[in-house]
C-alpha cells in the first residue's frame, strides 16, 4: 500500500527506463518489462528498487526485485537473483526512473478540483465549520468535525470519531479512528527530498503517503511529509505537542510521547514508548529503540538501543552527560 493515490504509468521494459534516465548501462536485458519501482523491503519480482549505503545490507541482500540501481562497492551484496545496475549517484538515478513511473508525485500543486463541503455528501455527515474544502477521493466516517478554513485535498481518508482542526491542509493520507489534528497542521505534502545539481536541482518524487494509526493527537502548526518510496507512520496513541515535523519515511511507534519543536529527519523509525523532550533533533536513517527517554535540546546522531535515556550533543547516555556536565 506504499502508493495507492498515485497513477503509476509502468510497465517499462528496462531499456526504456535506464534510456529515459540517461543511465547508460542496458547490458543483455534491454526487453525485460519493471512494472514498478519500490524500496529493497517491498520490492517484489519484476520490479527495481535501490541500494546506496551498506546500512540496508541486510534488506539489499534479501530482495526480491529483479534490478536494483547501485554502485559498484555494493553490487555484491545484492542476491543472484537482483541484476545490478551500476551507477555514479545511486539517489539521483533512482529519483529519475521514479519520475518516469509517477511523474504527478513531483509537485504538489494547489487543488484545481475541489469543493467547498456543502456541495458534496459530507455536508449531511460531517459537523463542518466555515469555508471547508473537499477535493476529491475523500472518505470520511462518522461523528468527525472539521474546523474552519480546512482544506482536505485529494486523496484522504478518514475515519471514525476525528477531529481535524480549523487552517489545517490534508492530502494522500490515511487517519485512522479516534484521532485529533489540531489547528494549523500540513499533513501529507511532499518531503524535502531533492539532490543539488550545479545547473537545476533535482526534485525526488514522493510517492508514499502518511498513515496516522488510531488514537493519535497531532499539535497544532505541525508538519507531517508523506513518504517517498515508503510511507510516514504514526503509531497508535501516539501524542505530537505543537509544531513537530516529521519529515518523508519515518515510522513512529506506538504510545510515543513527542514535545514541542521537535524535528525529525527523513527515514528514522522509532520504537514503541518513546518520549522526546522539546526542541530535540533526530537525523536520518536512525534507528531507535523502544522505551526510550531523549532529552530536550538533545541531538541525536546514531542509533539508540531500547531502554535508553540519553541527552546532550551528541547525544549520550544521561549518566554520562551528566557528569560531563559537572
Amino acid at each position: 500500500m506504499t502508493n495507492p493515490f498515485f497513477k503509476n504509468f509502468g510497465p517499462f521494459t528496462i531499456e526504456q527506463l535506464l534510456l529515459l534516465s540517461e543511465i547508460d548501462n542496458l547490458n543483455n536485458y534491454s526487453k525485460i518489462k519493471i512494472i514498478d519501482i519500490k524500496d529493497l523491503d517491498t520490492a517484489e519480482v519484476n520490479t527495481i528498487t535501490f541500494f546506496h549505503s551498506k546500512k540496508y545490507a541486510t534488506y539489499a541482500s534479501n530482495t526480491k526485485a529483479s534490478f536494483c540501481v547501485t554502485n559498484k562497492n555494493l553490487a555484491s551484496i545484492l542476491p543472484n537473483t537482483c541484476s545490478a545496475i551500476i551507477v555514479e549517484n545511486v539517489l539521483k538515478a533512482t529519483a529519475k526512473i521514479t519520475k518516469i513511473f509517477y511523474p504527478d508525485a513531483i509537485t504538489d500543486n494547489f487543488e484545481k478540483n475541489i469543493y467547498e463541503i456543502k456541495e458534496t455528501s459530507l455536508s449531511k455527515i460531517v459537523d463542518h465549520g466555515k469555508n471547508v474544502l473537499i477535493g476529491e477521493n475523500v472518505q470520511v466516517g462518522k461523528n468527525c468535525l472539521i474546523g474552519h478554513n480546512t482544506i482536505i485535498e485529494s486523496n484522504v481518508i478518514i475515519g471514525d470519531n476525528c477531529s481535524i482542526g480549523s487552517n489545517v491542509i490534508i492530502r494522500n493520507t490515511i487517519i485512522k479512528n479516534n484521532v485529533s489534528i489540531l489547528d494549523g497542521c500540513v499533513i501529507g505534502k511532499k518531503g524535502f527530498g531533492f539532490f543539488p545539481d550545479s545547473k537545476k536541482n533535482i526534485r525526488y518524487p514522493h510517492i508514499g503517503i502518511v498513515i496516522i494509526e488510531d488514537n493519535c493527537e497531532i499539535g497544532c502548526g505541525s508538519t507531517i511529509d508523506r513518504g517517498s518510496l515508503s510511507n510516514t507512520i504514526i503509531g497508535k496513541n501516539t501524542y505530537l505537542d505543537n509544531q513537530v515535523h516529521i519529515a518523508h519515511n519515518n515510522k513512529i511507534g506506538s504510545n510515543c510521547i513527542i514535545a514541542g519543536q521537535v524535528g525529525f529527519a527523513g527515514s528514522s523509525t522509532l520504537g514503541n514508548n518513546v518520549m522526546i523532550g522539546g526542541q530535540a533533533g533526530i537525523s536520518g536513517h536512525l534507528k531507535i529503540g523502544n522505551n526510550i527517554q531523549i532529552g530536550g535540546g538533545s541531538g541525536v546522531i546514531k542509533d539508540i538501543p531500547d531502554n535508553s535515556k540519553v541527552m546532550g550533543y551528541p547525544a549520550k547516555n544521561l549518566k554520562n552527560f551528566i557528569k560531563d556536565s559537572k
